[in-house]
């Protein structure tokens, strides 16, 4: 089980991200685009995934991932309460890698 705190350490860990509100929720951006937002009553998180990857996910563990309204884009919940801390902070940087700049790449491959 991820806690928002991990969760918002985890996100601000990678290069270059920065938190901001979204919609009264934190939502965590790079390069001014949101990869990732935080749910913290809900106790989930959304990330931007490819369709394969949300699809793959939702099929292999649907009590862990699920899709809303904005499924045709690859937004995909996560179950906070369900997901593992390797699985979810994976799955943040794949989410992250999609947006951010090649120098901050080279800076998260460098660590």
């Amino acid at each position: 089980m991820l806690s928002n705190d991990q969760v918002r350490q985890m996100a601000l860990a990678l290069p270059e991200t920065e938190e901001h509100d979204h919609r009264g929720r934190p939502s965590f951006r790079v390069s001014k685009k949101i990869f990732a937002t935080l749910w913290p009553d809900e106790r989930q998180a959304v990330i931007k995934l490819s369709i394969a990857d949300q699809t793959a996910l939702v099929t292999a563990d649907p009590k862990t991932f699920s899709m809303g309204p904005w499924r045709h884009q690859g937004w995909t919940f996560v179950n906070l309460v369900k997901v593992s801390e390797e699985v979810f902070s994976d799955l943040l940087e794949v989410s992250w890698r999609e947006l951010a700049p090649q120098r901050a790449i080279a800076v998260l491959d460098a660590r």
